[in-house]
């Protein structure tokens, strides 16, 4: 089992933290650190900052070694795939190959309000993302030449350069809940699907719908991932501390059907439990991003037991 932390980024996320995080994760042996991509907090606290996701991955990957980074998901709405292509090859560049890009439709309309982002319909927002993957993995991405005409974005003769260091490209992850558009697209384009908050048994359906999609397009079936909040503790009044403290700072706390909530026992047994329905890696929502220690026994404690 592979695991990440998974940090909500528009939750007042300083530079400074990043680092810090960035630090933790190397230090402690996680193998990489994914981030949200949004503009305002999800959580409705106005006041809390964000910067912008694939700036902060360029920045991050300069300073660290081992440490693989990507966006959990990078929304179609905020960037002409070009520019999104462009920002992810030049990450994989000054990192030497350990970026990953996860593509998504966007979700949050009052964010796209806000920063003047448009906000199309969900069929609309599923043809724009049905563009930009096409534009991104076999236009940037692919050899040779490439023109593409859509209704929503029109290239030509487009010779990208220089390709990501890492061939043919970098891991491109989709991610939700697996209907069949989108299982489509994901058995075209995806080297990984993800999906978050659900039981072993609702996430087997959704991974089975994949399955199907790839089997139908004459590929092997691609990796499936879970991601869902986590409050770890190295003994029970140490996960009822973080608990309140999650509650503090008015983040929810993991449902203990659908998340990872406990000591590092009692969560790895339930990693195995998505693992034994085909998942084989997990994105660990830690939503205390200041609290290094609770990243710091994920990768000590909690890796080693799962891997």
């Amino acid at each position: 089992m592979r695991v990440a932390l998974m940090i909500e980024g528009q939750e007042d996320v300083t530079w400074e933290d990043w680092v810090a995080l960035a630090g933790a994760c190397e230090r402690s042996g996680i193998e990489a650190l994914f981030r949200s991509d949004h503009y305002v907090s999800v959580m409705g606290e106005h006041a809390r900052g964000a910067l912008d996701a694939w700036s902060t991955i360029n920045a991050l990957a300069a300073r660290t070694t081992t440490l693989r980074f990507g966006t959990m998901v990078s929304p179609t709405s905020f960037r002409h795939p070009s520019i999104l292509a462009k920002s992810v090859t030049t990450a994989d560049h000054v990192s030497g190959g350990r970026i990953e890009l996860g593509m998504g439709t966007g979700w949050s309309e009052a964010e796209h309000r806000a920063y003047g982002f448009e906000f199309l319909p969900l069929k609309a927002r599923m043809d724009v993302l049905a563009e930009q993957l096409e534009i991104v993995h076999d236009g940037h991405w692919g050899d040779g030449p490439f023109s593409f005409r859509g209704r929503h974005y029109t290239l030509e003769d487009l010779d990208a350069r220089p390709k990501p260091v890492q061939r043919p490209h970098p891991p491109l992850i989709m991610g939700g809940g697996a209907g069949p558009r989108a299982a489509r697209l994901a058995a075209r384009f995806a080297d990984e699907y993800n999906t978050n908050f659900v039981t072993p048994e609702e996430l087997a359906a959704r991974r089975a719908n994949i399955v199907a999609a790839c089997e139908k397009a004459g590929r092997e079936p691609i990796p499936f991932s879970f991601m869902s909040g986590i409050v770890i503790g190295a003994d029970r009044a140490e996960v009822d501390r973080r608990r309140q403290e999650v509650e503090a700072w008015g983040a929810p706390v993991p449902e203990p059907e659908t998340g990872f909530i406990g000591t590092v026992e009692q969560i790895a047994t339930r990693i195995r439990d998505y693992a034994a329905v085909g998942v084989s890696r997990v994105y660990l929502q830690h939503l205390l991003h200041r609290d290094l220690e609770t990243v710091e026994l994920i990768g000590r404690e909690l890796v080693p037991a799962v891997a």
